[in-house]
């Protein structure tokens, strides 16, 4: 059983600090000004957690496959 990492693109205000810290997880969709999960079956576990630890809106999670 594996998990995915997920952005709730309804909570998402913008603000891009995941792609700073994890830019090769999350990128900026500058249609929707929001960001978006790039590779949803992960990447550095670490780089995902600070990703979401830092969210201020707390928006980023995992889910269970």
């Amino acid at each position: 059983m594996g998990k995915t990492v997920v952005i709730d693109a309804d909570e998402c205000i913008g603000c891009e600090s995941c792609v700073e810290l994890c830019s090769e997880v999350f990128a900026f969709n500058e249609e929707e000004e929001k960001a978006e999960v790039i590779l949803p079956e992960g990447g550095p576990e670490d780089c995902i957690e600070e990703a979401m630890e830092t969210c201020p809106v707390e928006c980023i999670h995992w889910e269970e496959d």
